[in-house]
């Protein structure tokens, strides 16, 4: 679809919604060249017994996502073979309009021409459609994120789709974690029967962060301060019994909250937020959840890596719990912001991803950070998502600066993230728990 087609649709929602012209032009860029992803359909086996279809929505803190899944399911395989995924995002995320609910619901409704584009007329009837909101409206009041979803609702149930019972909700992110550990494991080969080993997750949200592993040493689940850090799942004849933890408030929008000051704080309309993690002359408007914050570096203080570490610092010590277990020979995928902030900071390529240590992260930030003073900056807040993220890994969950994180978007050309996951655990009630 062209950027065109869109125009008029995206001004009426941004008009409304409040937000300026810039605001409205970066969004139109944004669902332009928002990622449209469709795998190369494989050679079907011959013993294929049927092709069916399933949407399932990502509604983040940041943005909304949609993807359609085609699936192969045949005689001979317990799971089924993935054919095909169409992925389209666009933003900002339903939480931006929690005064205008009606918006939100337009948004979704605009996205549900890529599933009719990507499934057979004939198959609309018979394909779910589902939406699991994240962190972005977990941080709401129930009251007006019922109201985002109640809008959705609607929607799908005037779609021409197969809408189950609780087709729209609100996902705890530790259900999070887990199946963006299943989805890794499935694209990776990993979730078979005859498999010994797996990878583990470091999925990094805006409102959120997961960490989820197979662990190999009984310890490592003796050692969990509560029963919410060990989840188990039936798949294969198998019970998988994982260390999974969401933490609510560590997302990466989140920590820049924190590092800010900015907490659920009054009088935005007046007060401007300093941080040593931003450079000195810088001064802005940041945006998340809805709400505009005034923001500034320190002219008269500090600035630099040590200064902005012990700022993202408060937003760690205490809070996140060190696994006893995270053994180098455990494969971690890292994806989203860990992702995104590599990408805009150089040390990946923004296509195929990478491999990164622990200690590349550490020395990128304190090179991002030195510069700050020295000209414009072009990402304003990298010093600090960067010091973060190092903070996050190293203070955090505890990992070495030796070990080795594999940074994905994509892998097999299918987005990295808890969707596929979900979609089979609807299909085959993996009853995870």
């Amino acid at each position: 679809m062209k950027l065109s087609d869109w125009t008029p649709l995206l001004l009426v929602l941004h008009t409304v919604a409040g937000f300026s012209q810039a605001q409205v032009i970066n969004s139109l860029l944004d669902l332009s060249s928002s990622s449209r992803t469709v795998l190369p359909s494989l050679s079907r086996p011959a013993n294929y017994s049927h092709i069916f279809y399933a949407v399932m929505f990502d509604a983040g803190s940041t943005g909304t996502r949609i993807h359609v899944f085609t699936f192969i399911h045949t005689d001979s395989e317990e799971l089924p073979v993935l054919d095909n995924e169409m992925f389209y995002s666009t933003k900002p995320g339903l939480s931006a309009y929690v005064d205008i609910p009606e918006m939100a619901a337009q948004t979704v409704r605009t996205m549900l021409k890529v599933a009719k584009n990507a499934v057979p007329r004939l198959e609309w009837k018979r394909t779910p459609v589902l939406l699991r909101a994240t962190a972005g409206l977990r941080l709401l009041p129930a009251g007006k994120a019922q109201a985002l979803l109640h809008q959705v609702q609607h929607v799908f149930d005037e779609s021409p789709f197969f809408v189950p019972d609780n087709s729209v909700s609100i996902m705890n992110g530790t259900k999070e974690g887990i199946l963006a550990w299943i989805s890794m494991n499935f694209l990776t080969g990993h979730l078979r029967k005859e498999t010994k080993s797996t990878v583990g997750i470091l999925d990094l949200g805006g409102g959120s962060t997961q960490i989820t592993f197979l662990p190999k040493l009984k310890k490592t689940i003796e050692d969990v301060p509560g029963a919410d850090y060990i989840a188990r799942f039936d798949a294969l004849n198998r019970t998988f019994e994982l260390y999974s933890h969401s933490y609510l408030g560590n997302g990466q929008m989140v920590a820049r909250l924190a590092a800010l000051g900015a907490l659920d704080a009054e009088g935005l309309e007046w007060r401007v937020f300093r941080s040593s993690c931003l450079p000195k002359k810088f001064r802005g408007e940041w945006s998340f959840g809805g709400l505009t914050y005034q923001v500034s570096g320190d002219p008269d203080g500090y600035t630099g890596y040590k200064t902005c570490y012990q700022e993202v610092l408060k937003a760690v010590k205490g809070i996140i719990h060190q696994p006893f277990e995270l053994e180098n020979n455990t494969v971690f995928y890292a994806f989203s912001y860990y992702y995104d902030v590599a990408v805009d900071a150089g040390l990946i390529g923004d296509v195929h991803g990478g491999r990164l240590q622990v200690r590349d992260f550490k020395k990128k930030a304190k090179e991002v950070c030195s510069k700050t003073t020295k000209r414009p900056p072009v990402f304003p807040f990298l010093c600090m998502d960067m010091t973060y993220i190092t903070c996050l890994l190293k203070d955090g969950f505890g990992f070495k600066e030796s070990t080795v994180l594999q940074l994905s978007k994509k892998v097999n050309n299918v987005e990295s993230s808890w969707a596929l996951g979900a979609i089979l655990d609807h299909f085959y009630n993996l009853n995870i728990r």
